[in-house]
C-alpha cells in the first residue's frame, strides 16, 4: 500500500492510494505521529513516502522508520517535475500527498536509512554553524550599509563580536565531537587527505552524506549532492551538456565550491583536470563545478577503499571507483 504524506509544519495531509483513495490529516506532532502510524496498521505492506521538508518531516521519518514502515525522503525538484509530467494544474494539500504517492508508487524511489547517533549529532552541529555564518553575514551586510546612528553601528558591530566567538566556538565543537567517534575520525581523516578538503568540508559531507560507504557507486553520491551533468538531445539539432542537475543538496554544493578553488590551484590531480577542461574551451565556473565534482569522487574513492589521497593512484593496483 503506498502512502503519500504532504508535510507541514503544523499539519500532515496523508493520502494512502485505495479504491477509492483515503485522505486523513493528522498533527505534525509526536502524538498525530503515532495516530497516524495507529491509522496506517489496518493495511500491509505499507510504503510511506514525504518531501525532504527540513526540520519539518525529520521527526515523522524517524517515527514511521522505528514503527517498522518502508520510508522514502523524496527531493522536491522530483514531485514538482512528476507533476508537470502529469499535467497537474492544481495544488493543494491532498492533491500534493496524492502526488507522492502516485511517485512512491510508479518510481520505487530509494528506502530512508537513518544516520548513526553520531552523524545526528555532526549535522546538527554543523547545521547550527550555517546558522550562525548566516546571522554574521546579515550584520554584515548592515555594517556596509553604513548607519548613520552611531549606537546603532556599534551594536552591530558588537554583535558580530559575538557571532565571530559563537562561530568559533561552534567549529571547535564540530573538531571535537568528530575526534570522540573513531569511524567520524577515520573518514574525516581520509577526506583531509585531498588537497582542497579540509576539516569543515568533511564535517559538511560526512553530516549531509553520511558514512560513504553506504552508497553503491560515486554516481549516486553525485547525484544526492545534485552535481550530476544534464543533457539536452532532439535529433541533430541539439545535443549538448547544458550544466547539473541542482537537484540535490544546494548546501553541499555551496560548502563544495571554495575547497573547489583550493584544489584547483594545491591538488595536483585537479589542477591538471582543470587545466584541461580550460583548453577544452570551458568557462571558469564551468570548469570549478567540475572540479566539485570530481572532489566528490576522489572524497567517495578514499573513502570506500580505505586509502588516503595518492595522487599518483592511477600507476597503483587499486584504482577509486
Amino acid at each position: 500500500m503506498y502512502v503519500g504524506i504532504d508535510v507541514a509544519k503544523a499539519s500532515l495531509q496523508v493520502c494512502v492510494l485505495s479504491t477509492p483513495d483515503q485522505q486523513q490529516s493528522f498533527a505534525n506532532t509526536k502524538a498525530g505521529w503515532k495516530a497516524l502510524e495507529s491509522y496506517l496498521s489496518q493495511w500491509d505492506e505499507v510504503w510511506v513516502a514525504l518531501e525532504a521538508t527540513g526540520t519539518y518531516g525529520e521527526g515523522l521519518t524517524r517515527s514511521l522508520f522505528e514503527a517498522k514502515y518502508r520510508v522514502s525522503v523524496i527531493n522536491p525538484a522530483r514531485i514538482k517535475a512528476y507533476g508537470k509530467s502529469q499535467m497537474k494544474r492544481h495544488k493543494t494539500d491532498a492533491i500534493d500527498a496524492h502526488l507522492i504517492a502516485d511517485f512512491c508508487r510508479t518510481q520505487q524511489p530509494l528506502l530512508w536509512q537513518p544516520l548513526s547517533a553520531e552523524s545526528e549529532e555532526l549535522k546538527e552541529l554543523v547545521r547550527h554553524l550555517d546558522d550562525l555564518k548566516q546571522s554574521r553575514q546579515r550584520e554584515k551586510n548592515r555594517l556596509e550599509a553604513k548607519p548613520k546612528s552611531k549606537v546603532v553601528l556599534k551594536q552591530i558591530e558588537q554583535l558580530i563580536g559575538y557571532l565571530d566567538k559563537q562561530i568559533d566556538q561552534a567549529k571547535e565543537n564540530i573538531r571535537r565531537h568528530i575526534e570522540q567517534h573513531p569511524q567520524l575520525k577515520s573518514q574525516s581523516d581520509l577526506l583531509t587527505s585531498i588537497p582542497g578538503i579540509g576539516l569543515q568540508t568533511s564535517a559538511q559531507v560526512l553530516a549531509q552524506l553520511g558514512d560513504l560507504t553506504r552508497f553503491d557507486n560515486v554516481r549516486q553520491v553525485v547525484a544526492m549532492v545534485g552535481l550530476d551533468p544534464t543533457l539536452r538531445q532532439s535529433g541533430s539539432s541539439m545535443n549538448y551538456t547544458v550544466g547539473i542537475a541542482r537537484m540535490g543538496q544546494a548546501s553541499l554544493r555551496a560548502a563544495l565550491y571554495m575547497p573547489a578553488m583550493v584544489a584547483v590551484r594545491c591538488n595536483p590531480l585537479l589542477k591538471v583536470f582543470a587545466e584541461r577542461m580550460v583548453s577544452n574551451g570551458l568557462k571558469p565556473l564551468q570548469v570549478i563545478v567540475a572540479v566539485m565534482r570530481k572532489l566528490l569522487h576522489l572524497a567517495y574513492g578514499v573513502v570506500k577503499n580505505q586509502l588516503p589521497f595518492d595522487p599518483n593512484y592511477g600507476k597503483a593496483k587499486v584504482a577509486f571507483p
